[in-house]
């Protein structure tokens, strides 16, 4: 069994753990480090965002972003398509070499609700499918007849145009009547 950290312990070492990887780690990956519950790291989650950290939770785990990273060029893109069309839809951003950061919606009521995404790579987008399927939740664009927006990032707009094109030729891209 890992030994236990202590609690300022702890928080640095999850700092840098986060800091260290490129993709996000679990709750259960940084507890089973620290020696801890999963419920710990949520509380010392909440206690580091109350300190400034830049950590942000997605589906697939927790993820760091310092100010040193190069920046990137972002871009809202507005889709529609069917649940099930969902995976071929991240892929296409993620084959064109971009990161997805989240997913909006206009709810008639609560007005834009977003969603924290972060995925990069065709396994990360599996990972988040198969959460999806397997906590039988729904996704924000099933409120809206399928129509949400992703802000989407990468190194160039070529990156960003590139998928553009791919989403209009499969017709996932939302285009004004």
């Amino acid at each position: 069994m890992t030994e236990k950290l202590i609690a300022d312990e702890r928080r640095n070492a999850i700092i840098r753990w986060l800091s260290e990887e490129h993709s996000p780690i679990t709750g259960s990956e940084l507890a089973k480090r620290s020696g801890v519950s999963r419920q710990v790291i949520v509380q010392d989650m909440s206690i580091l965002k109350a300190k400034g950290e830049p950590i942000f939770a997605t589906a697939q785990g927790y993820l760091y972003f310092s100010q040193e990273k190069k920046a990137r060029v972002q871009r809202l893109i507005a889709v529609q398509h069917k649940p099930d069309e969902t995976a071929d839809e991240l892929y296409t951003f993620v084959d064109c070499g971009l990161t997805v950061v989240n997913v909006s919606i206009e709810h008639a009521i609560y007005g834009e609700l977003t969603g924290s995404m972060h995925v990069s790579n065709r396994q990360e987008v599996d990972r988040f499918c198969s959460h999806l399927q397997r906590t039988n939740a729904n996704l924000l664009s099933e409120l809206t007849n399928g129509v949400h927006l992703h802000l989407v990032e990468g190194d160039h707009n070529n990156q960003i145009e590139s998928a553009i094109k791919e989403l209009d030729k499969k017709g996932y891209l939302l285009k004004g009547e």
